[in-house]
């Protein structure tokens, strides 16, 4: 009897297997190609595999969500949560403050806490999250004052990009009737707040500029720019508060389903490919888990690869749209992410590289890219004094560190997770560049001459 019993409880869970596996041959041939991919990575001694990352709700968070959700950071022997903050500044301070080990955050922040503006510290980004993601809005009442103004084609439709100066004469009407014209960005260092401030500019329109004392970059603006965070963007439209904003994915697309705003540029047409958010930690989390730092960068190479294969995308909006993401809407979150955007309702269009998270060398963080946002935090008053073109160069080398990324991706290619093309031959700058929406050509190593070309904006001598 003991036999005949050995022999069932044997037996039974052999056959329930063979059934289970009857019936589940897609999952087990997954399960057995991601047991392959993991028996390949070579797992370095990490020194803190417990962490805690940040993020705002956006789209261009997506590398942290994948990373976690597709199990790559668990490759590399980390234990990540991933939590969202409340807005920017939150999100620089518990990183400095040391509540998170590492966060999502706007390229200018690292940046600006290293170059003397705000709050102060040495913090460090190895990996670059995505390139373009952001749009512009402006209310339906704006929009319908706008469009006369812009030039249509054939089909009757707006030809893109549309330049502020279909905007120009809409903000002499509020002037002319006493009004001030208010427009939200999310952040004094945000990507947003250059590329709305870039924007209008570009068409003869003010800003404001920035003073050592006077921190609301609001000194002789004709568009009154102010802060507000990216998920309170349509809200605050709707109420009447702001008449436009700069902000990233999904937030322009909710104003076009809630039919209470029109987005009129994206930042691809402003900058082409140019670079969004970053990952950052701090110097002194670097210097202690050396090895941490780039196992991290590791996976979140390999999430912007998976991301940036079409075919993930459907994918990623499922993932993205769970409620500890963005939590938005699949249909909103995929009106930007699967390739196209919408502007007017119903004018949807195609755009392959709205959302870029590992071509054209996405990931890596160029010196080029921090040097950008320096020169404009000069040109709008942010930094209020003259630099020497070498001053660029080397505050950008403290805080970006592509020999972090090139540690991690060289361990990549030798596992076969990217190809060794992939990896660019690079002293750290891009070739000049004239992609922008005025034609303006930058070459990041000449700084001073570029801050010089803008007729609105602080001017440089050549410091020494």
């Amino acid at each position: 009897m003991k036999s005949l019993f050995k022999k069932t409880t044997w037996i039974l869970p052999v056959a329930a297997l063979l059934i289970a596996c009857g019936g589940k041959e897609k999952k087990d041939k997954l399960a057995e190609n991601t047991a392959a991919e993991t028996s390949k990575t070579k797992t370095l001694a990490i020194e803190k595999p417990q962490l805690t990352f940040g993020f705002i709700k956006l789209t261009d968070m997506a590398p942290l969500a994948i990373a976690k959700e597709k199990g790559f950071f668990e490759d590399e022997g980390l234990f990540v949560s991933v939590e969202a903050q409340s807005n920017w500044k939150n999100v620089l301070d518990r990183v400095i403050d040391g509540q998170l080990d590492g966060s999502h955050m706007l390229a200018g922040q690292p940046i600006a806490a290293g170059a003397g503006f705000g709050r102060q510290a040495k913090l460090v980004t190895p990996f670059s999250m995505d390139l373009n993601g952001n749009g512009i809005t402006v209310s339906n009442d704006v929009w319908s004052k706008m469009k006369p103004n812009v030039p249509k084609g054939a089909d009757g439709k707006p030809i893109h990009p549309i330049k502020a100066e279909a905007l120009k004469p809409v903000i002499d009407e509020y002037k002319t009737n006493g009004k001030a014209f208010k427009m939200g960005m999310v952040f004094p260092v945000s990507t947003h707040n250059y590329e709305i401030r870039y924007w209008l500019a570009a068409a003869g329109i003010h800003p404001g500029m920035y003073t050592a004392d006077n921190v609301q970059g609001q000194i002789d603006a004709e568009v009154l720019l102010s802060v507000t965070p990216p998920p309170q963007m349509p809200a605050t439209l709707e109420a009447g508060t702001i008449y436009g904003y700069c902000v990233g994915e999904p937030w322009n697309q909710q104003a076009v389903f809630k039919g209470i705003g029109v987005p009129v540029t994206t930042n691809y047409d402003i900058w082409k490919n140019n670079p969004e958010k970053v990952f950052v930690m701090t110097e002194k989390f670097v210097e202690e888990n050396p090895n941490t730092a780039i196992a991290v960068t590791k996976a979140l190479i390999r999430a912007g690869k998976w991301l940036d294969e079409p075919s993930n995308r459907p994918e990623a909006v499922k993932i993205l749209s769970m409620s500890q993401y963005v939590g938005a809407p699949e249909a909103v979150l995929a009106n930007s992410m699967t390739g196209t955007f919408e502007f007017e309702k119903g004018d949807k269009r195609e755009m392959p590289d709205f959302n870029v998270f590992y071509k054209y060398n996405a990931t890596y963080p160029f010196y080029s890219d921090g040097i950008w946002f320096l020169t404009q935090m000069r040109r709008w008053g942010q930094i209020p004094e003259s630099k020497p073109a070498d001053w660029y160069a080397n505050t950008i080398k403290d805080i970006y560190r592509p020999d972090i990324w090139t540690k991690a991706a060289k361990l990549l290619v030798e596992e076969g997770n990217i190809p060794a093309g992939d990896i660019p031959t690079t002293d750290g700058y891009k070739p000049a560049t004239a992609d922008f929406i005025d034609g303006t050509t930058y070459d990041a190593k000449d700084p001073i001459s570029y801050i010089n070309s803008f007729k609105i904006g602080n001017k440089d001598k050549a410091v020494q």
